[in-house]
């Protein structure tokens, strides 16, 4: 009876709700469906860090808009764009690290209505790497050699040797004949050669012709070139090697001296020669030019015994600042190369020695005769690769050799074994003296034919790490990642 009773009042209440529903507000009818529809053909998009054009094929049924919101993309100004495929344009990424950019598709007439394509671009493999030098002014070539000199130590070292173009232990002015190549096959991916004979009282001499066809020759298989200066004393009248006087520095330091006269007319005709030393596409010749080489000694009427730190460093940027501003040689990258034989308590100390300026300076050189010295040898390339990481300006061996050497493993045991992976630039091996037949006369310091270290000679050739002529990449053409300023 009583569960009955319950069953009559629930029916009861059924019936008072839905009379309380039919007498109040209608329900309120459902809000219309959105129809926009917006899509793409690819919402996550990769490209390489390259400068790279780009599109986004898109599926709308609306009026749409584009934000970008990354200032390293932009519309393409070369393509017109339409509803249905957007052109871009991603500028190259410099960074070694990914970069994202998100674009924001939106309803012109709806601004939350938005939907996002994401591109990532690649990281650059090759960091860019930014170089000062001494001649902001310096010509694209001079600079593409400087960026190529740093390049370089990454894959290897090249190998030079003085005057190898010129003359042999047997030979004299032959074009196309060097003592390289008649052992290896190959010519050194460095000349050097010495410029004081253009630029002092030996001017006439005949040889500079020789000298300028050599260094043409150099340049159009796409060697380096590079120069010292053996430079007579303009004070005495004598050579280079007259350290009689202590005044030379400090004469052509003088306005007005007579000794500064004669000096600029030498320098005078250094930038004559220079600024006429073209190649075969008419531009001028880049070259590494080491003034005042080995100032660490006292043998020379530059060096320790005749200068103070001072006058050096003074003479040093007073012969830098007349030929690039006053004589606008702009085609020099300037070396300094204090020399280093021994094994010395303050290595470091001693390539920083009189240093003129980091602004002053372009290439880190030393004159290395260790001979079969490895210790001596390994300690000074350990402290100048340490120096120019510091410096951020390559290096080299920019003289070694042993005068009269006959060991046959000379390359193996003593050049290639203490270089091993160190970022080394260059190493140039000093002349072999043209002796004709007067075979007393023992001054060479590389191979030639006929030498008992031929045969380690090629093996040195074939290293992976020894870098000659045919080996070299474009070193007149700015790397990819580089910029100097």
């Amino acid at each position: 009876m009583m569960h009955r009773a319950m069953n009559t009042m629930l029916a009861l209440l059924a019936l008072a709700g839905g009379l309380v529903s039919s007498c109040g507000k209608p329900a309120p009818e459902p809000e219309p469906k959105d129809t926009r529809h917006l899509s793409f053909a690819q919402a996550n998009m990769d490209i390489g860090y390259e400068r790279t054009a780009f599109s986004v094929s898109v599926d709308a049924n609306f009026d749409y808009a584009v934000d970008v919101q990354a200032d390293w993309v932009t519309s393409d100004p070369a393509r017109s764009s339409t509803a249905s495929t957007q052109y871009f344009i991603a500028e190259r990424n410099d960074l070694a690290s990914p970069r994202t950019a998100t674009l924001r598709f939106y309803d012109k007439s709806d601004r939350y209505y938005a939907k996002d394509v994401t591109v990532t671009q690649a990281g650059n493999p090759v960091q860019k790497v930014t170089l000062s030098i001494v001649d902001k002014d310096a010509t694209p070539e001079t600079k593409a050699l400087y960026a190529n000199l740093w390049a370089v130590a990454e894959k290897g070292w090249m190998f030079g040797h003085h005057d190898d173009l010129w003359y042999g232990r047997y030979w004299y002015d032959e074009p196309g004949k060097s003592d390289t190549k008649a052992v290896c096959g190959d010519y050194p991916a460095v000349f050097s050669v010495d410029f004081a004979e253009i630029m002092d009282d030996r001017h006439n001499n005949s040889s500079n012709a020789i000298r300028r066809r050599v260094i043409l020759e150099a340049r159009e298989r796409g060697e380096v070139i590079l120069a010292c200066m053996h430079l007579n004393n303009p004070l005495t009248g004598g050579d280079s090697w007259d350290n009689s006087s202590k005044q030379v520095a400090r004469e052509i330091l003088t306005d007005g001296s007579a000794t500064r006269a004669k000096y600029l007319t030498w320098l005078d005709r250094c930038a004559d020669f220079a600024l006429n030393l073209k190649d075969a596409r008419g531009n001028l010749i880049p070259v590494i030019f080491r003034p005042f080489h080995e100032h660490t000694q006292g043998w020379s009427w530059w060096g320790s015994s005749c200068t103070t730190d001072a006058e050096f460093v003074a003479l040093w940027q007073f012969t830098v600042k007349y030929l690039r501003d006053e004589k606008n040689v702009h085609n020099f990258l300037y070396a300094v190369s204090p020399q280093m034989d021994g094994v010395y308590d303050d290595t470091r100390g001693r390539l920083l020695f009189r240093w003129p300026g980091d602004e002053w300076v372009d290439f880190i050189g030393m004159d290395c005769y260790h001979g079969t010295n490895n210790k001596a040898f390994e300690s000074n390339l350990k402290a100048l690769e340490a120096l120019s990481q510091e410096k951020r300006k390559p290096c080299g061996v920019t003289e070694d050799g042993k005068e009269s050497f006959t060991e046959v493993d000379f390359w193996s045991q003593y050049l290639v074994g203490p270089l091993g992976a160190k970022r080394i630039s260059l190493v140039t091996m000093w002349r072999n003296k043209y002796v004709g037949n007067n075979e007393s006369d023992k001054h060479y310091f590389s191979v030639y034919p006929g030498h008992p270290s031929e045969d380690d000679f090629r093996k040195m050739y074939d290293d992976v790490r020894s870098l000659f002529s045919r080996d070299l990449p474009d070193m007149y053409s700015l790397p990819q990642g580089y910029e100097i300023k």
